[in-house]
């Protein structure tokens, strides 16, 4: 399994207006952006104790998380993703799903899962069976995607985040949301081998700290 290296920083408003002219000075916007950002809404999933919010909450060295993700309210491309964590690196692996395979599994209607050919659909079918888990949280965000080459680094800005409660609604783009409290803007740096010091030097700030905010774990204050 491949991992990446993975740094998260909470900031202000007034850090995001420096950075955001920052990279675009250095590094290229995402090409699937519009207008320098996208809307993401992910759906995650969790059991009735909580198992991914308690390992994220406790610093669990090797966890994982498993979401179901699609775009700019667009239904046409969705993925199942699972997200896996040793220490500060990073794994994802993903699979395609239809809108109506995607709201088959918020609906808790797994039968078809086990036939498909796409292993993590499998493994996600058997997780939800075997440890409980089910659609939890709605999770919203703006994105302001920035890219690389060198080093394969990947920068985003994160911010307004909302969370929704009636997973059913998960395909819906006008489902309720709500602001996820007192949530910060999040600076996120991903990268293979190395970061090459243009992009570290373009996103120090001072008095900043690498940080494990969680967007799920925010939404979870309602629930």
């Amino acid at each position: 399994m491949d991992y990446r290296h993975e740094w998260k920083h909470e900031i202000s408003r007034a850090d995001l207006l420096v950075l955001r002219q920052r990279l675009r000075a250095v590094a290229s916007p995402d090409p699937h952006a519009v207008d320098g950002k996208y809307k993401i809404r992910s759906l995650y999933f969790d059991n009735a104790a909580d198992k991914a919010l308690r390992e994220k909450l406790d610093g669990v060295s090797r966890r994982e998380k498993f979401r179901i993700r699609y775009y700019n309210s667009d239904t046409s491309v969705i993925r199942l993703e699972k997200k896996s964590k040793l220490g500060g690196l990073g794994n994802k692996r993903s699979a395609g799903l239809t809108a109506a395979q995607a709201q088959a599994i918020a609906d808790g209607r797994l039968d078809w899962m086990p036939g498909r050919e796409e292993e993590l659909i499998r493994e996600l079918y058997v997780k939800m069976r075997t440890q409980g888990l089910r659609p939890k949280m709605i999770v919203d965000y703006i994105r302001e995607p920035f890219v690389f080459a060198p080093g394969n680094v990947r920068v985003t800005l994160d911010h307004d985040i909302r969370a929704g409660l009636r997973c059913s609604d998960f395909l819906d783009p006008a489902c309720l949301t709500i602001p996820a409290g007192d949530a910060p803007i999040i600076l996120e740096v991903k990268w293979d081998h190395f970061l090459p010091d243009v992009i570290r030097d373009a996103v120090q700030l001072p008095g900043r700290r690498v940080t494990a905010f969680s967007k799920y774990a925010q939404c979870r204050i309602y629930g």
